[in-house]
């Protein structure tokens, strides 16, 4: 499954974020978009999910413009999740994961065991097993979060779109989270492609990074290309030092 963007142009009114983005996104590949605020990284994750409609060019699926798939068809290929996404009053853990399996069944199909084996194995996945029947308004930020990654588990698209997944999250279950998508890319080929702000966890999971700045596109390709002081400065006007990470080797920063 390849995502691809071709001459891209995204923006608000008159305001264009990006313009004349080309880039390819690969099966299997954990690819995170990167940048400051404003530079248009949630606006460029949108119009690869199909929730924003470019200016120009387009964006296709294995070749396949996404604005003229089917939208069942398409949910069946990507899941989403937004920034800060809002649960209806009242519902609970349980009920909202297994919204997640919305694309697989008609509208009078019967709840089926494989249905209830994704929403059980999302719920497991994320720790929150214990807390189905919680409502949702009840949880924390951090357990709000991870019931919502459930959600998308559940959906069980073999691509993954994530706006700033660890929203929320303090440090340990910002790892935890990463570390559950990269097992599942690893184990599963799951294709994730995700907002984050945190550049040294950005490079110790990803493949692909595409730092974007101010100014469109600085760099894209594997962490050691995109995580230079050079793009950093012309992305954040930050200086820096950048060291292998003493665990894993990947980039790191350390802001000057």
């Amino acid at each position: 499954m390849t995502l691809r963007a071709e001459n891209l142009s995204l923006g608000y009114h008159e305001h264009t974020v990006i313009k004349d983005l080309a880039i390819e996104l690969k099966r299997g590949d954990m690819t995170t978009i990167l940048g400051p605020n404003g530079c248009g990284k949630s606006t460029l994750l949108k119009a690869l999910a199909r929730l924003v409609k470019p200016s120009n060019g387009r964006v296709t699926l294995d070749g396949r413009d996404v604005h003229a798939l089917n939208s069942r068809a398409l949910a069946r290929e990507m899941a989403i999740l937004p920034q800060s996404p809002l649960a209806p009053e009242g519902i609970t853990v349980g009920d909202l994961v297994k919204r997640g399996r919305t694309p697989w069944r008609g509208f009078l199909s019967p709840w089926s065991e494989e249905d209830s084996q994704a929403c059980s194995d999302a719920l497991d996945a994320v720790g929150l097993a214990d807390m189905t029947d919680r409502p949702v308004q009840e949880l924390s930020g951090g357990q709000r979060q991870r019931a919502w990654i459930a959600l998308v588990l559940a959906q069980s698209a073999p691509l993954l779109l994530l706006d700033e997944p660890t929203t929320y999250l303090d440090l340990v279950h910002q790892i935890d989270v990463l570390s559950l998508l990269h097992r599942r890319n690893v184990d599963d080929g799951l294709t994730v492609i995700s907002v984050l702000h945190d550049l040294n966890l950005a490079a110790r999971f990803s493949d692909t990074l595409i730092l974007l700045g101010h100014h469109g596109l600085v760099a894209i390709g594997t962490p050691e290309q995109v995580i230079t002081p050079e793009n950093l400065e012309k992305s954040f006007s930050l200086k820096s030092k950048v060291v292998p990470d003493p665990v894993t080797g990947r980039p790191m920063v350390v802001p000057l």
